[in-house]
């Protein structure tokens, strides 16, 4: 994807319509170690007038633990950033709270590419000088700041090497400098940024195909295979899951890489009607994005190979201030990274700027001069991270509501003597809040509530997850959680604000597992 300063039009893989004024939902994500459990969900919704309509009827969610799926990886979170801000984000490996705040999610994945890595980047050394085509070169010097960044976050990189302008020998010479300076950091190497989009934008002749672009990565990882065996081979990092469904499973099959990539934007930078709010959290986004999902753990379950999202966000083209900046963006990522697990995949990248506080961006700096000094503060889209990391580990099982919402989410996953239950509430403020009943079942005892709020949805600051915010060092305090207890049945009972996402954990107090 381009970064902020790009131009270049990019296409979302589906966008929704906007949602209709004064109409009301929640999203209810249920993370769950087991047995079958029920869950009623008030629903409350405002007409255009502003008066309140009855509440829906309740939701029976039920939970088959028979056959779970695959654990959710320990590295599942990661970053993307535009390989032209690899300087910059290696430098924080000893400026700043960066690492810490890498730490805090535990072990990821970053990943380096973007249009720069095609259009911008080249690699240089003393063998290849800068072509003239590039107005920036990565060295082998940045990449050893960049497995110190590496080393203190305990994270793996992820590295697209560019296929715009054709060159074997040079790649060959980058991906041996990578695993030299990175050694066991280096989680892969990806051959070209979007290469089906290639044609599109100029950088090659129609007819461009994917088999044109097989024989092109082919000479690539032959060289590389010369001179750095064994490097893990990743790709194709289309730009979405479409075209992923032909380029996708001729890679799988082609080249047999260690992991297979794609892109997924919900919304585009040049949607007519433009991007909002409303559109980004509507149901029909929502809609979008689980066939997306589908399309893209099709191709990888048949070609027996690991998928990993390793570029999306909310609106492409760096994003748009006033959608990306703000909470919304927060419960769109909560939610989406919780469905791309229930999906199986291996893991999410969230695309980010480091320098650009207006766009997309999990982390940034508010100017050039903070940024050097390693001053990188938390956006809302990095409290969803906090939020989420409490669901790696899960095995997801499946879940029948009745009757079935289009805009209710359910997902669940077995998670040792614990469950888990977001629920994410997407009504702007005003709209009243969700009464939810939980019932866990036999063998559960008391839960703790921990909140993600902010003044609104459309706020760009005010952001808590359990009442605290993360600190200009990149570290986040003790939560405040809230204790709920069941009640004589079993259940327990919460209202769900709106414009807010909630963890519940509830503890196995006795009992086999499920």
């Amino acid at each position: 994807m381009p970064d902020a300063s790009s131009a270049r039009p990019q296409r979302a893989d589906a966008a929704g319509p906007r949602r209709g004024r004064g109409r009301a939902r929640i999203r209810l994500v249920a993370v769950s170690l087991g047995l079958t459990l029920a869950i009623v969900a008030a629903l409350v919704a405002l007409d255009v007038g502003g008066s309140a309509r009855p509440a829906a009827g309740p939701v029976a969610v039920s939970i088959d633990l028979r056959r779970p799926g695959a654990r959710v990886p320990n590295d599942f979170l990661g970053l993307s950033f535009e390989l032209s801000s690899l300087g910059q984000i290696a430098h924080l490996a000893h400026a700043g709270g960066f690492a810490a705040m890498l730490r805090s999610l535990g072990p990821g994945v970053l990943r380096f590419g973007g249009v720069s890595a095609d259009t911008r980047v080249a690699w240089t050394d003393a063998a290849t000088p800068l072509p003239a085509w590039a107005s920036a070169g990565l060295r082998a010097e940045q990449l050893r700041d960049l497995r110190g960044l590496a080393a203190r976050s305990g994270w793996h990189v992820l590295l697209t090497i560019g296929l715009a302008h054709y060159d074997p020998s040079a790649a060959a010479r980058e991906a041996a400098a990578a695993r030299a300076a990175l050694g066991g950091w280096l989680a892969g190497i990806e051959v070209g940024n979007e290469p089906d989009a290639y044609a599109r934008h100029g950088l090659r002749s129609e007819p461009w195909t994917f088999s044109r672009y097989n024989a092109q990565v082919a000479a690539y990882r032959s060289a590389i295979e010369k001179v750095a065996p064994g490097v893990p081979f990743a790709g194709p990092d289309v730009s979405g899951s479409l075209v992923f469904q032909s380029w996708g499973r001729g890679l799988a099959l082609r080249q047999r890489p260690a992991l297979l990539t794609g892109h997924h934007y919900p919304l585009g930078c040049h949607d007519s009607p433009p991007p909002t709010i409303e559109r980004l959290l509507s149901p029909r986004v929502r809609q979008a994005e689980d066939v997306s999902l589908r399309r893209y753990m099709s191709v990888s379950r048949a070609g027996a190979t690991g998928f990993r999202l390793d570029e999306t966000n909310s609106v492409s083209c760096g994003g748009r201030a006033g959608v990306s900046n703000t909470f919304a963006s927060a419960l769109w990522a909560a939610d989406y990274i919780a469905r791309t697990m229930a999906a199986g995949a291996e893991g999410i990248n969230l695309q980010g700027a480091p320098g650009n506080c207006r766009g997309y961006s999990p982390v940034c700096a508010r100017t050039p001069e903070l940024l050097a000094a390693g001053a990188v503060t938390a956006q809302p889209e990095w409290y969803a991270l906090l939020l989420t990391k409490a669901l790696l580990g899960g095995r997801p099982v499946r879940t029948i509501t009745s009757p079935a919402r289009p805009n209710l989410d359910v997902l669940a996953l077995k998670d040792g003597p614990r469950l888990h239950v977001l629920i994410v509430d997407d009504d702007p403020h005003g709209a009243g809040g969700t009464a939810v009943s939980l019932r866990a079942g036999p063998g559960f005892g008391a839960a703790k509530a921990l909140s993600l709020t902010a003044p609104s949805p459309s706020a760009t600051s005010g952001v808590l997850l359990g009442g605290r915010a993360v600190a200009p060092d990149g570290t986040w305090g003790e939560p405040r959680e809230t204790a709920l207890h069941p009640d004589r049945l079993g259940v327990i009972r919460l209202t769900a604000p709106p414009g807010s996402a909630t963890l519940l954990t509830v503890a196995r107090s006795r009992g086999p597992l499920g």
